[in-house]
């Protein structure tokens, strides 16, 4: 409790309290990730468990149009499932594999960027034209590109290792902001007085990138992260959409619109708009709080 009330004492926590927009958007991401990660114990339905299903429950609309059950809130898909409890069941899917190759491309573009701005020469001069290479390509055509390999080269293969391939090809397309905004900032931090004490009492070059350097190049790393979870959820769903992201047995948000989209002009409409609309909640959310936490973390902007 201590460590809470110093966070809402300090700059950040008095930021927060005073920005509604920011207190909205924590409230909805809150939500979508309780759901997300209780839905075994807060959904209605498990929509996956083919034992409960039934194509008579197929295509019902919402509970207060005409036709809806009252058991199925937000309705059910073409396999009967309910939507709300599938929205709930795919966001984790779509959350845990966002986060996750967030954190992936965290640890390899710090490290990479770190590595280019203290050693400079040759390193740096390689590292930023492997930068240079990722960035000419377009994010999603690369994580197509290795989601699609991925598939073709394991078409039987577990689910575990399906999403490994995911997670994997949207991390060689995230790493490379952090690398780049990492580099820029250690090249300003080399150069203070506190690292040169560092070195000239001896200090390993690895021990000052690590506890002298590191601390104090991860305040834009973090704003950055925060919105990149964003953009990475939505890349998972533009994969999934496609066809070539989530596994079927375990479909994502992305996979649910993909399925919902074939009855979208055929009248039932929910089935896609309801997933749709949970993706648009999360994505919004999170950058709503990247923008504020960016503000908060820049005195310049307060």
């Amino acid at each position: 409790m201590s460590i809470l009330r110093r966070w809402f004492d300090g700059d950040v926590g008095h930021s927060f309290l005073n920005s509604p927009t920011a207190i909205v958007a924590a409230v909805i991401a809150f939500i979508c990730v309780f759901g997300a990660l209780f839905a075994p114990w807060v959904a209605p339905h498990n929509p996956f468990d083919l034992a409960t299903l039934e194509l008579s429950n197929a295509r019902l609309p919402p509970a207060w149009s005409e036709g809806g059950a009252t058991n199925f809130l937000l309705g059910t898909d073409d396999q009967g499932r309910d939507i709300l409890s599938a929205i709930m069941y795919g966001a984790r899917i779509s959350l845990a594999v966002g986060l996750a190759s967030v954190v992936l491309s965290v640890l390899i573009g710090v490290s990479f960027g770190l590595l280019a701005g203290f050693l400079g020469g040759w390193v740096d001069g390689v590292l930023m034209r492997l930068c240079d290479v990722m960035l000419s390509f377009p994010s999603i055509l690369v994580a197509l590109l290795i989601a699609g390999v991925g598939r073709a080269m394991f078409p039987n293969a577990h689910e575990g290792l399906a999403f490994g391939v995911l997670i994997l090809s949207i991390t060689l397309t995230g790493w490379v902001q952090y690398a780049r905004t990492v580099r820029g900032s250690t090249l300003v931090e080399r150069n203070k007085e506190y690292v040169q004490a560092a070195r000239v009492t001896g200090v390993a070059p690895l021990r000052i990138m690590r506890s002298h350097v590191l601390p104090n190049v991860m305040g834009p790393v973090l704003v950055l992260a925060t919105i990149q979870v964003a953009t990475a959820i939505i890349t998972e769903a533009t994969l999934s959409f496609l066809g070539v992201g989530a596994p079927p047995t375990s479909p994502s948000l992305g996979t649910l619109i993909r399925v919902g989209n074939d009855y979208l002009f055929s009248g039932e409409w929910w089935i896609t708009i309801f997933p749709g609309a949970m993706l648009v909640l999360i994505a919004l959310s999170v950058n709503l709080l990247g923008d504020w936490l960016r503000d908060a973390l820049n005195p310049r902007l307060r």
